[in-house]
């Protein structure tokens, strides 16, 4: 059996992506099927921002949207802890730069995307801090020294040219935003799937993928 690469756009502080979370668990468990990590960049440089009264009241109506469709739990110091820190700074780069090191260093880079979400939404971390994600790197079990030297390499030499290459790809499939999800058969191909339309049905989700590998 050939193996199918299903690619996947994201951005560690959207909250669609992180709806989307139990659908990346159904994919992994599909036989034949790769999955590549394409960090987009929702909110690098100018597009970073601190919390606002403003910024609340669009996040809280969005996540209630995804709570509804997905099931996905959002914690108390989420709601009203970290979204009433007017000074937290909501920044994807530095998590994006720790999900690529977890990858570059084992692999691991959809398990770290996992911890970063669960620290954002559900117990109101700064995932922007490197405190925190050096925390979520031991909680992982990387060498604290190690995979901070990791990210801070990725961060002065790849990040730029990764994000670049992600929004390249969405551009490519004319994929709607975060999250995307492009399959790549054996030949190939690229298929946008309709990932709307599973949120909050992993197993449908799941039986179409595995349709997919199994035509290959």
């Amino acid at each position: 059996m050939s193996t199918t690469t299903l690619h996947y756009i994201f951005d560690p502080l959207c909250g669609w992506c992180y709806g989307a979370a139990p659908l990346v668990d159904a994919a992994q468990a599909v036989p034949g099927l790769a999955i590549t990590l394409h960090g987009g960049g929702m909110m690098v440089g100018s597009h970073r921002r601190k919390i606002d009264a403003q910024w609340r009241g669009h996040v809280i109506e969005h996540d209630a949207r995804i709570a509804a469709m997905t099931g996905q739990p959002f914690g108390e110091a989420y709601i009203n802890g970290l979204l009433l820190d007017t000074t937290a700074i909501m920044d994807s780069a530095p998590p994006t730069c720790a999900i690529l090191a977890a990858e570059k260093l084992a692999g691991r880079g959809l398990e770290m995307l996992h911890l970063i979400q669960v620290a954002h939404y559900q117990q109101g971390k700064r995932v922007a801090d490197m405190s925190v994600l050096e925390g979520l790197a031991q909680e992982a079990g990387f060498s604290a020294d190690e995979f901070m030297q990791e990210m801070a390499l990725i961060e002065a030499t790849t990040l730029a040219d990764h994000i670049a290459q992600s929004r390249a790809l969405l551009a490519k499939v004319q994929g709607p935003g975060f999250p995307t999800f492009v399959l790549e058969d054996a030949q190939g191909q690229l298929h946008d799937l309709p990932v709307g339309q599973y949120l909050g049905d992993a197993q449908a989700w799941q039986a179409l993928l595995r349709e997919y590998v199994s035509a290959q």
